[in-house]
């Protein structure tokens, strides 16, 4: 196995056992970026200097025993609607072309502060406002889409190009991508992670999170992130534990929703399946399957598009008048559309959000853990704009890879996707896991309890 294999864990084991360095780490990558990223085209750009110098650093201070913890020497990837002092934040747009920031974000100032690395700065939907990433194709299947918004963070972390990334979930844009590359993706409780320095898409709905290999390193790259931060109105008090799960596997006593509506309505069969034998092997690990009904369904489109879009559209008021010919057409009509919904449909989307919420929290007294496809289809062929079900209905692609995720974006709960095989196309298939809110370790939980069991994935063949 080569060191750009290997997960956030087992990599932080070889660097303080000093079996491994962090320089040899940090090439490593480095020589897996330039190898795969001419295929894959995750980077927005590659820091490849600066991440030299950080892991010669970062080697002198493991060697003089100044080891800050399981992140120190660790290649990252961020997200570029992620600011780090001095660089470009381009959110993938040409409205962007001239930005640089002025500071550091909260989650950057963290992760550098653990002694992480910074390679490069990944590929967005543009301003996060879509679900396939154009620019960046998927680490299993290059003809197909990498899903978004944070599909530059998700195929990094699947090809090798990054052990570990951040992205951004605002209706599924960590959990999307992560599913369709066969990687963890972690949608934290709402304002558990500090939002400030990141570029928003929708205020109301933003979350910041980490996409690994494994369950175990969400968790270490949460307990590094997660803690209060007065700068973000949403901020949380409460930081957390250490989020790292133990190694049991017995799950006894835990109950896990299974829902009978909604989450298998219009979902592949193969992705069905899949998930399906996840949940029979975490009924082995002694779980109680639960049948759950999924509250106030027919809501959940109307309410997630009725906070995003007007939310969305503000953000952008000024450049959306000014300049508009730099965004792209899919983004800018959004945008566009923004500016004719009435006040009155944004509050009414406000008054849904807070029954849902309500109605979730009567939920998740049922259950302790609610599992379900994370997207209900793999990753479609580029271009491909809708999806035809084995009934003839047909749904657009955002919408399909939406529906599944809006749920916990619109009510803040924390939702996790593990990978849990492949469809007979080799496209990987992703399960969503959600619990209550700063209920996260409860998930990680089950989520490594389940990984456990199954064979060590395999880095994407590039």
């Amino acid at each position: 196995m080569q060191p750009y294999e290997l997960s956030l864990a087992r990599a932080a084991d070889a660097i303080r056992a000093r079996t491994l360095s962090p320089v040899e780490l940090v090439d490593s990558v480095l020589d897996r970026i330039e190898q795969a990223e001419p295929h894959l085209g995750a980077y927005v750009t590659v820091t490849a200097e600066q991440a030299r110098r950080a892991a010669r650093a970062a080697e002198q201070d493991v060697a003089a025993g100044r080891l800050r913890g399981p992140l120190h020497g660790v290649p990252l990837a961020l997200k570029d609607l992620i600011d780090v002092a001095g660089a470009a934040t381009t959110a993938s747009s040409r409205v962007r072309a001239d930005h640089r920031a002025q500071a550091d974000s909260t989650v950057a100032a963290r992760l550098a502060a653990a002694g992480a690395v910074l390679v490069g700065k990944t590929h967005t939907h543009e301003f996060a406002y879509g679900l396939t990433t154009p620019q960046t194709h998927n680490a299993w299947d290059r003809d197909r889409v990498a899903g978004g918004s944070s599909g530059g963070s998700a195929v990094a972390v699947a090809a090798g190009t990054a052990t570990f990334a951040l992205g951004t979930d605002t209706g599924g844009s960590i959990r999307v991508p992560s599913a369709l590359n066969g990687v963890v993706g972690l949608k934290p409780t709402y304002g558990l992670v500090p939002r400030h320095g990141v570029t928003s898409l929708s205020w109301s709905l933003d979350h910041v999170g980490p996409i690994t290999r494994t369950v175990e390193d969400a968790a270490l790259a949460l307990t590094a992130l997660a803690g209060h931060d007065p700068r973000d109105p949403a901020s949380l008090a409460a930081c957390g534990p250490d989020h790292r799960p133990v190694g049991a596997t017995d799950l006894t006593g835990l109950r896990i929703g299974v829902p009978r509506n909604y989450y298998f309505d219009h979902v592949a069969p193969e992705v069905e399946a899949a998930v399906r034998r996840a949940l029979a092997g975490l009924e082995s690990l002694g779980a109680q399957l639960v049948e759950v009904e999924i509250p106030m369904t027919r809501y959940i489109q109307a309410t997630q598009w009725g906070l995003m879009v007007p939310e969305a559209t503000a953000y952008h008021e000024r450049t959306l008048r000014t300049v508009p010919e730099l965004y792209q057409a899919d983004v800018r009509i959004l945008l566009e559309a923004g500016e004719l919904m009435p006040a009155g449909d944004y509050l009414r989307a406000q008054r849904a959000r807070t029954l849902m919420r309500q109605a979730w929290g009567r939920l998740l007294e049922e259950a302790d853990v609610i599992a379900a496809p994370t997207v209900p289809a793999t990753a479609v062929k580029a271009g491909d704009e809708t999806i035809t079900w084995p009934d003839g209905t047909t749904e657009s692609v955002s919408d399909a890879y939406v529906r599944l995720s809006a749920p916990a974006n619109i009510t803040g709960v924390p939702a996790l996707s593990v990978p849990v095989g492949h469809d007979t196309a080799g496209l990987p298939i992703g399960m969503q896991l959600l619990g209550r809110p700063l209920g996260e370790p409860v998930l990680l939980r089950v989520g490594h309890a389940y990984e456990q069991t199954q064979p060590a994935r395999r880095t994407a063949t590039v």
